[in-house]
Formats: structure tokens, sequence, C-alpha cells
């Protein structure tokens, strides 16, 4: 009979190498979550406009909106239900969510119909990519944190960019629906059986690396957290509003870029390309930028990471062509590389492990809902002044959430210590 993981013959060990082949499948599940969302990021703007013949810029947008509440309140509940139920089980619920989306998506008759499918795909990705994380953060420890948020990162938005790409080349060739949406139907499946056949449980990792670490001075409430790391930290509250505000952008970008890059005379491949590079950049980049975090700090690589976004947002709303196009992409792909695992590993640097969770559960709800936030401001502010007006107030809204992160963030990643504790976490400062 085979002892289970934590007993004295199979010891919880902490760390990437003890941790290589379940940290590996779960980088290989987070690209099928990744690829789950790039289904829509090349075609559902056109099929919006051509098959359901939506006009105003704010109505295109509406799918965005449905897809960054939904998700952002699910990351929340993810958070408290991984910690509660374990994590195995709530990543296997998101998939077995998923699975309706992309047959909903390719049978549309009605708007309403795509509005119900995002709803599903927000649920799901807001259970599946919050516990990857999770779970990778279980397993990885304290040393090489950015480094496993980086991989994990760029597993799911390197499959964002390929998704797209895929499909739109699928829509070039056979036309909006049915046939792009196959894809998804491959991805749920592989996604689900992977889960729920091969990943194994990660909360006793948790558990192992609390009762080793410092104590907390007292278990904060879901309701400490929540303010903490919304309102009061700040640390946690400034990594929280630039999670938003990067977002904010990403979810201007999927709605408007499409219908930008479309009012340039672009072709559907050529717009699957850029769709594209925008998430390669930024999935390839946290590679790198999540092992500098670790060794240079956080506060400064988020910080800059946000101005050298909004320098691609600039460029993009200047240029008329694809060469100036694809500029903006890399680089509003290069600064969020700079930006995503790092907020990551910095809300880890400073929760303690017993509810780290919960935290991690807090800054995505507030980070998803910067898809909402920033649907909704695109959308109204494109349909009141123009496309072009609405990205430069993102671009200079991106800016600012870079300052803040500059003037009230203090650094997170702590000098090694002989006890391997880290920094003084939240509930001791």
């Amino acid at each position: 009979m085979s002892v289970p993981p934590g007993t004295s013959d199979h010891p919880i060990r902490l760390g990437l190498g003890p941790n290589l082949a379940q940290f590996s499948l779960l980088v290989v599940v987070n690209a099928f979550v990744g690829a789950m969302v790039g289904l829509e990021r090349t075609i559902l703007p056109a099929i919006a406009e051509h098959e359901f013949h939506l006009a105003a810029r704010a109505a295109v947008l509406s799918f965005i909106v449905v897809f960054g509440v939904t998700k952002a309140l699910t990351n929340y509940f993810a958070g408290r239900l991984s910690d509660a139920l374990g994590r195995k089980r709530v990543l296997v619920g998101g998939w077995l969510v998923a699975l309706p989306v992309p047959f909903l998506l390719m049978w549309a008759p009605s708007w309403n119909w795509v509005l119900v499918a995002n709803v599903l795909l927000g649920v799901s990705q807001g259970l599946t990519w919050s516990t990857t994380v999770i779970m990778k953060i279980d397993l990885a420890g304290p040393a090489r944190r950015g480094f496993a948020m980086g991989l994990n990162e760029f597993a799911g938005y390197g499959a964002v960019a390929l998704s797209a790409l895929a499909t739109g080349y699928v829509a070039q060739a056979y036309g909006l629906r049915p046939e792009p949406f196959y894809l998804g139907v491959g991805f749920a499946i592989v996604g689900f059986a992977l889960s729920a056949v091969l990943v194994r449980e990660t909360h006793a990792h948790a558990r192992h690396e609390a009762a080793n670490h410092a104590a907390a001075a007292g278990a904060p409430s879901q309701r400490d957290i929540f303010i903490k790391t919304s309102f009061t930290d700040r640390e946690l509250s400034s990594i929280s509003q630039a999670g938003l505000v990067n977002n904010l952008n990403d979810g201007m970008a999927w709605g408007l870029f499409p219908l930008l890059y479309a009012s340039a005379q672009l072709s559907l491949e050529r717009i699957g390309w850029l769709a594209a590079i925008y998430p390669a950049v930024w999935g390839i980049g946290q590679l790198f930028t999540g092992a500098l975090s670790d060794r240079i700090g956080r506060k400064w690589l988020i910080a800059s990471g946000m101005w050298v976004q909004a320098a691609g947002i600039v460029l993009i709303v200047m240029s008329a062509r694809f060469a100036g196009f694809a500029g903006g992409a890399a680089l509003l792909g290069l600064g969020t590389a700079m930006v995503y695992p790092t907020l990551l590993a910095a809300i880890a640097d400073v929760a303690h492990p017993s509810w780290r969770a919960s935290a991690v559960g807090v800054y995505r709800l507030w980070r998803d809902l910067g898809y909402a936030i920033g649907a909704l401001l695109a959308g109204i502010t494109a349909d009141a002044l123009g496309i072009d007006s609405a990205i430069w107030l993102v671009a200079a809204i991106t800016c600012a959430s870079g300052l803040v992160v500059a003037v009230r963030m203090r650094e997170t990643l702590a000098p090694p210590s002989p006890t391997g504790a880290g920094r003084a976490q939240m509930a001791s400062r």
C-alpha cells in the first residue's frame, strides 16, 4: 500500500526540485487554462459587430465586463474555498464549469448567450487560474517564489497568445463560427482530465510551511484580510491597485485594440498576430522577470513595468500601420511581464502561509475587477469621444498607477536570513 505524502516515508519538502513533477504538471494545466481565454482574444469583437450587429463600443465590450466581474468574485472565493476544501477539488470544479463554454460560443443564437458563456468562463478562470497559482506557491516555498510565478504566468499567457493566433487563422480560413471554437472543446477536455487524474493536493505543503514559519500574531479574520489587502496595508494595497490597473488596460486592449486594428484595414490573420504578440511577449518575458524579482526586489520592477505598459499603449494609439502596432504590443507585453509575476510574489512575501491563499484571493478580486472597469471605461469613453481618446485615457491611468507604487509601496523581498523566515509578516507589523 502506498504511503501518502507527508508521512515519515514521504516527508513534505518545499522547493521546485523536490516537487518538480507536480509543479511541471501544474504549469501544463495552466497553459490549458490560458488557452480557454485566448479563444476570444481575436474574434469575439468581430463576432459582436458582424454577426450580432452591435454598434456601440460599450455593448461590444459587455462580454469583458461580465467576464471580469464573475472572475473577480470567483477569485475571492477560490482562495477561501481552497483553504476550506482543498486545492484540487476547486481546480477540478473549475474545469467542470468550463466544459460548456466553447459550445455556447459556437452555437449562440443571440449576444445574451455569449454573455452567459462569459459568466461561466469567468467562474472557471477564477477557480482554475487562482488554484494553480496557490498550488505553485505551496510547492515552491519562499526561496524562488518569483521564478515559480513567472513560470505559471508564462504558461498561461503563452497559451493565450497561441490560442489567439490559432483562432485568427482558423477564422480567416473557415469563418468566425463554429470552427475556431472546436479548439476550446479540446482544451477543456484535456485540462479537466489532467486535473482530475494526475494533479495531487498541495494544501499540506502550505501547512508545513506555516508550521516552520514565524507565527502570525493572531490569525486575522477574513474581514481583516480584505481590508488590509485592499486599503490599509501599504504594500498589499499598492499591489492590489497595480493589479487592478494592469487588468484595466488589458480589458481595454482585449476589447478596443481589435477594433482599432480593423479600422486600419488589417485582415483577421494580421489582427490575430497582433492579438498574439502582446501575450506572447508577456508570457515569455515572465520566465526572466519572475526570477529577476527574486534577485533585485519587487517594488521597482512593478513601478517601471507600469510605465513601460503606458509607453506601449501610447505607441499603439499613435500608430497607423502593422509595424507600429506590433512594436506597441511588444512594449505592452514587456511591461506586463515585469509586473504580473512580481505582484503575485510580493503578495506571498507579505502574507503569512496560514492565510496566504485568502490574501491572494482578495488581490485577484481587485485585479480582475480591472477587466470590467477597463471595458466599461473604455467603451463609454470610446462611444463619447472615440477609440483614440479611450486609449489615451487608459495610458494615463496606467502611468499614474506606477507613480502610486513608486511613492507608497515599500520593498517586500527580504534579504536571505539564517532561518529562511523572510520578511516580517503583515500581522506582526
